[in-house]
């Protein structure tokens, strides 16, 4: 019994050492590599078979998974003396074996276009019965810094504490930054306080010598890039000559809204009496009293109906009379009943019949106001 233990003990020692003689890798580089977005890497995976190996070959590699949970993620598979680079979709295109003959000694694999999401340990298998190798490599894709933004915060005056600040929105960290000047000497002001990690630089009490360029580089392990800011430091504003200048400004203003007010409201006022102008409506002077003007017709139509009914026998008698020489003026008709004459005693006043019996013609005298007009 004891010997039968000793025998497959010896049996297992030698197959060991058999398959330890047999396949093994010989690839010598680093089995950690960085990379930037975008560009291309070699995974190395270089075997040798030895003379016990006489199996089918077979190449895997996979993606092993973070999680113990899931499944690993096959990439790329070389079997039957045939490659099959289809295995993963987001690799599609653009993951292939280095060699066009793997079974050669070289089952490398080149990853093109890389991205972030293709950071993580691969897994070289080597399957070549009875010999079985694996090899583990970590892959990390960084992600080259964005050109950054390079700006002042803050009023940029003398005397006054200014804030640089420089900001890259893509990089894989960790991001470090730098300034330097590239002007008036290439020294940075002596109170300036540079941040390396979150790429400011603050300069304390600044000066006019504080003015000029300066370039900010941001950059990690893949890449570098920058961006120039141009300060120009100016002295501080005159307030005593600003607030006079906006007092000044303000009265004008209110000047000449008084004046637009000031004509606005005079036109208002034009237009408003000449509509009253146009729209009023004229009331003519009251005609005299009728007394008035009964007497004055009296008066003028009794002339005159006496020298129609007169012959020319009488006319020089009546041309005599000197009652009948003057024809009673404006102002007589003006007078009041109480101031105008009366007739002489011996004129006899004749009815409107009577007149017509003499041949008379009776004549109607329109009526006038004070003025003379027609009523």
């Amino acid at each position: 019994m004891e010997l039968s233990i000793g025998r497959f003990c010896c049996l297992l020692l030698s197959l060991s050492a058999g398959v330890a003689s047999g396949l093994e890798f010989t690839s010598t580089e680093p089995t950690s590599i960085e990379k930037a977005s975008g560009q291309s890497v070699k995974l190395d995976c270089q075997f040798r078979l030895g003379p016990e190996d006489s199996g089918p070959l077979d190449i895997e590699w996979s993606l092993l998974s973070s999680d113990n949970q899931k499944e690993d993620k096959m990439v790329i598979l070389y079997s039957g003396d045939r490659a099959y680079e289809d295995y993963y979709p987001q690799m599609k295109g653009r993951v292939h074996f280095n060699s066009a003959d793997p079974k050669n000694g070289d089952a490398s694999i080149n990853l093109t276009g890389l991205k972030s999401s293709d950071s993580g340990t691969y897994q070289c298998k080597v399957k070549k019965a009875p010999g079985i190798r694996s090899r583990k490599m970590l892959l990390i894709v960084m992600v080259k810094p964005s050109k950054p933004r390079c700006f002042a915060e803050g009023p940029t005056l003398e005397g006054k504490d200014i804030v640089l600040r420089c900001i890259s929105s893509e990089g894989t960290n960790p991001l470090q930054y730098s300034w330097e000047k590239t002007s008036n000497g290439k020294l940075l002001p002596s109170s300036a306080v540079m941040d390396p990690v979150g790429g400011t630089i603050n300069v304390r009490n600044a000066s006019a010598s504080a003015s000029g360029s300066y370039r900010c580089s941001a950059s990690n392990r893949v890449g570098t890039e920058e961006c120039i800011l141009y300060l120009n430091v100016t002295p501080p504003p005159n307030t005593a000559g600003i607030i006079a200048g906006s007092i000044i400004a303000v009265l004008l203003i209110l000047i000449i809204i008084a004046i637009i007010l000031f004509c606005c409201c005079r036109a208002r006022h034009r237009k408003k009496y000449e509509k009253e102008i146009c729209n009023e409506i004229r009331e003519d002077v009251p005609p005299p009293k009728s007394r008035v003007s009964t007497a004055r017709s009296f008066t003028v139509g009794s002339q005159r109906s006496s020298l129609g009914s007169m012959s020319p026998s009488n006319l020089h008698e009546y041309a005599l009379k000197p009652q009948y020489d003057k024809i009673p003026s404006s102002e007589e008709y003006e007078r009041p009943p109480s101031q105008i004459p009366l007739p002489p005693p011996n004129v006899a006043r004749m009815a409107g019949p009577n007149l017509s019996r003499m041949g008379g013609i009776p004549v109607m005298i329109p009526a006038q106001n004070r003025d003379g007009s027609i009523v």
